[in-house]
């Protein structure tokens, strides 16, 4: 379980870009966080991930105060949370193949892990026929599918998608998604940030509206409303 107790962060005394945030996310859950530029989606996420404290409040995983944990316990957390970004941000020179290899390395997994989990993890995103080819060889829609991959492969309790198809068409932006509710349908409890209204309006998941850093709306089977 996520709770945001009532958390507000103030930079350089500016106005808040959260400003007394409560709210809870379960385990499983499938919700996404909308609301204009600057309303407030990105401060949320790096207060999830430890990125950056609360000027007030608190942010809980599970029993966890995030922003007083040490290191060691800091990076367990992160590894129990998966990131899509808007950029994909697949490393070059690397195949697909290597490019969630790694993630795993990272992760302290062991080879034997690797050689069965990458396969899997790819099949899983429809992209097993592209293991060995270069990011520079996939379309956007398939770089973002490996990212996904990518996200998922160590297995963690959350992926966060930061804007995942925000670089897509329409016919990959309707995969992506449809990826992402295989992924909480398997038990992941899935968070995104999109501006797009044809998304939110499919899933018929719970939307959270930020407005100048404050919860305005949190509709349990929600539309795009701004």
């Amino acid at each position: 379980m996520i709770y945001f107790d009532r958390v507000s962060k103030i930079y350089n005394g500016g106005p808040a870009a959260l400003d007394n945030i409560s709210l809870t996310i379960e385990p499983n859950e499938f919700v996404s966080i909308v609301g204009h530029s600057g309303a407030g989606k990105t401060t949320l996420l790096k207060m999830l991930l430890a990125e950056d404290k609360p000027t007030d409040g608190a942010v809980f995983f599970e029993s966890s105060n995030i922003s007083e944990l040490q290191k060691e316990s800091l990076n367990d957390l992160r590894r129990r949370m998966g990131m899509v970004f808007q950029d994909f941000r697949l490393l070059p020179h690397k195949t697909v193949y290597e490019n969630i290899a790694f993630a795993m390395e990272a992760a302290g997994r062991t080879d034997e892990e690797i050689e069965a989990d990458v396969p899997y993890v790819l099949d899983l995103v429809d992209l097993g026929e592209k293991m060995w080819n270069f990011p520079h060889e996939l379309s956007g829609g398939e770089k973002q599918r490996v990212a996904i991959a990518r996200a998922i492969v160590n297995q963690p309790d959350i992926v966060i998608a930061d804007e995942p198809t925000g670089n897509l068409d329409p016919l990959n932006t309707f995969e992506i998604v449809q990826i992402l509710k295989k992924i909480n349908d398997l038990g992941t409890t899935v968070i995104l940030t999109t501006h797009n209204k044809g998304v939110i309006d499919s899933l018929n998941k719970r939307v959270i509206t930020l407005d100048a850093g404050r919860v305005v709306r949190d509709d349990k089977s929600g539309k795009y409303v701004l």
